[in-house]
């Protein structure tokens, strides 16, 4: 935790490590085109770290066989979704300043009520936090004002650990039902990222208004190739890597986004933030290539005349 505390402190070191080629010796691919985004990128990566652990329901999936009698705890399983606010998040954190990165933090409200220390951190360091439900439940089955509460007291959370007023959302699962947009146009909301259709953003009219689609993928997801798939680092990396070399040939001729997903007790252990350093690394040494929060990416997207419109 000293440490941790001690790398905020140094911002200004973490500043000047931001603009210094982690590549080294490795060649910055000089390759011109013409940007498709309006701020001047070529490319632009959105990395996703999820805050969900201590949000968690009673016997939660986990790497653990599910044949639990009914009535006893998990007590296994909740250790290791204990790891994710315990160690993976302070040392994503740590990664990302190394790399001189900013990401979105999909927040729980009852994960930040458990841990509103650490939510406000991720905010202190200059990470957008997101709303991503009151709890780890379903959504899209709710009705209307059942819906807009869920949504409402997760907002609420946030706010209340960490003054950040979130604009941008993620349902679980990306379950969203038939009015969740038209409640997080109500309440504030800019985007949302439960669409899987583009590879760039996108224009949506909610209740006649402007609402920014900054789609997700699950490609590039630890959940689903870690735990789901049971992906090596090594095999994690080199499909990542195979969706970036893609994107960017791609961004010659078209606007490209890029999103990568970590989730706190996945993305948050030695191996991944270790592979995961070393996959940014890479793609820092490719010009026009920049990182970027998501709610950067829908104001860019709002504000922009050429952006597509559905």
């Amino acid at each position: 935790m000293n440490t941790r505390r001690n790398f905020i402190k140094q911002s200004s070191i973490i500043g000047l490590a931001g603009m210094v080629n982690p590549l080294g010796a490795l060649p910055v691919i000089s390759e011109k085109t013409e940007s498709k985004w309006a701020d001047g990128s070529r490319l632009i990566v959105s990395v996703s770290m999820q805050f969900e652990a201590g949000g968690q329901p009673i016997h939660a999936e986990s790497p653990f066989p599910q044949n639990m009698q009914p009535g006893y705890k998990d007590l296994p399983a909740e250790t290791w979704y204990e790891y994710g606010f315990k160690e993976g998040i302070p040392r994503m954190l740590d990664n990302w300043d190394m790399l001189g990165i900013k990401v979105t933090s999909h927040m729980v409200g009852s994960a930040v009520i458990k841990n509103p220390s650490l939510a406000k951190e991720i905010v202190n360091r200059g990470h957008e936090a997101a709303a991503h439900g009151m709890n780890w439940s379903s959504q899209y089955n709710l009705s209307y004002e059942e819906e807009k509460k869920f949504i409402k007291d997760g907002v609420d959370a946030i706010k209340a650990a960490t003054g950040f007023n979130p604009v941008g959302y993620n349902a679980n699962w990306l379950r969203r039902g038939e009015n969740t947009l038209k409640i997080l146009q109500e309440l504030g909301f800019k985007y949302h990222i439960d669409d899987l259709s583009r590879d760039e953003p996108f224009i949506i009219q909610v209740n006649n208004k402007d609402f920014a689609v900054v789609p997700y993928t699950l490609r590039n997801n630890d959940i689903l190739l870690i735990e789901g798939k049971h992906f090596s680092v090594d095999q994690f990396f080199n499909q990542v890597k195979a969706e970036f070399d893609q994107l960017y040939q791609e961004s010659k001729v078209k606007r490209r986004q890029m999103s990568i997903s970590f989730h706190d007790r996945i993305g948050g252990t030695p191996q991944m933030v270790k592979v995961t350093a070393d996959l940014i690394k890479y793609m820092q040494g490719h010009n026009g290539v920049t990182f970027k929060r998501k709610d950067e990416i829908a104001a860019i997207a709002l504000k922009d005349k050429s952006t597509i419109r559905e």
